[in-house]
């Protein structure tokens, strides 16, 4: 084969893989995997907490009817919210990437961190709330006291 004729067949088995999205041999990665990909760690985060909350509220939902002799069933609305929750913290998640990514790209303003550890926190805040009311640890509930008290002081700090 002539030069010219390599460097055509390269160049073909080049744009081959690279509409096909193969890296390497065997390995096919779809273009919306790429999208998101740099807040998929974010994105399960959030979802974790979102779930660990969920899993405490329920059973402390059960301690508390168990501690005041009332039966105790689980109400499906309850984890129809948190689905809701969960899917509307990946879409806002997304969205805040996508703004701080390809909006507002000349700035590095970190919103996607800052939006998803304001609903970790959140859910941290409610999982506290839940594990005093689970266990009467004078742990838990000084922690949640703890956190109060150091939210109100940077509050003040703000103003």
């Amino acid at each position: 084969m002539t030069n010219s004729k390599i460097r055509i067949r390269t160049a073909l088995i080049d744009s081959e893989q690279h509409l096909s999205g193969i890296n390497s041999p065997g390995q096919r990665i779809e273009s919306r995997q790429f999208l998101f990909a740099p807040v998929q760690p974010v994105i399960c985060c959030a979802l974790c907490f979102i779930a660990a909350d969920f899993v405490s509220g329920v059973a402390a939902s059960r301690a508390v009817a168990k501690r005041e002799q009332r039966s105790w069933f689980f109400e499906s609305h309850e984890a129809w919210r948190t689905l809701y929750k969960g899917g509307f913290v990946v879409i806002a998640i997304g969205m805040m990437w996508l703004l701080e990514s390809c909006v507002l790209d000349f700035v590095n303003l970190n919103l996607t961190k800052l939006f998803a550890g304001f609903i970790c926190s959140v859910e941290m805040w409610s999982f506290l709330e839940n594990a005093a009311q689970l266990s009467d640890a004078p742990l838990f509930e000084w922690m949640r006291k703890y956190l109060h008290r150091r939210i109100e002081k940077q509050i003040e700090n703000v103003k």
